[in-house]
């Protein structure tokens, strides 16, 4: 049965969510802020957390988690729904569902991220020919069998994509989040730190094939 630490101080919404999850055959431990979770994180399999809670907001406390626990599965389930809101969670968070919510299409969301990771090692990633040791935020080349260094925005941005894997990134949504500065048309600023990034860590910058360009929209890191 798998755990999900449950974080929500809205007293009818969360006695109704965990119900539901409950009769899902989901183990719930429910709390109305993010006061006492760190004895019940090292058990857990996933959070779902709303932001508006008293003491600490849900963006700091998930962030926190995230950094504390890199491979925990965060939810975010909140009714802040702007786009701002949903960027800024999904800077850390897994997946931002919005409410009024049905049940099913929460599940839904759970299970997909449970598959996700446990299927995969819980600590490595390999992407063509990089080998990505995510705890110690690593990158090894295995063809040329060194490690691969990246300055500071190179750097971010590599382990944003990682956090998002085989998702389209809109370049609103990836500059806002390295640089925390609302993306003006036409600036030059990601573009050119991702052409530095591929120079890094593709064999063939000028045909990426691990951080590909998605036209009109943003970028992907592909795996």
């Amino acid at each position: 049965m798998k755990h999900v630490i449950y974080i929500e101080d809205d007293l009818d919404i969360g006695e109704w969510t965990k119900r539901e999850l409950e009769n899902s055959h989901y183990k719930v431990t429910w709390f109305n802020s993010g006061e006492n979770i760190y004895d019940y994180l090292d058990k857990a399999d996933i959070v779902i957390l709303d932001i508006m809670l008293p003491g600490l907001d849900g963006f700091t406390l998930g962030k926190r988690i995230k950094m504390k626990y890199p491979n925990l599965p965060i939810i975010i389930l909140s009714a802040r729904s702007s786009l701002d809101d949903k960027i800024q969670g999904l800077d850390f968070s897994d997946d931002y569902l919005t409410k009024p919510f049905h049940p099913q299409e929460l599940i839904a969301r759970l299970e997909v991220l449970l598959r996700r990771h446990n299927n995969q090692d819980k600590d490595i990633e390999i992407i063509s020919h990089l080998k990505v040791h995510i705890n110690e935020h690593r990158i090894i080349d295995m063809d040329e069998k060194k490690d691969i260094v990246l300055s500071g925005k190179q750097y971010q941005l590599f382990f944003y994509f990682i956090r998002h894997i085989n998702e389209v990134l809109t370049k609103e949504q990836i500059f806002e989040s390295i640089w925390r500065e609302t993306y003006i048309d036409g600036d030059k600023t990601l573009m050119v730190h991702i052409r530095h990034l591929r120079e890094k860590i593709e064999k063939n910058p000028s045909n990426p094939l691990i951080i590909k360009t998605i036209h009109g929209i943003g970028y992907k890191l592909q795996k």
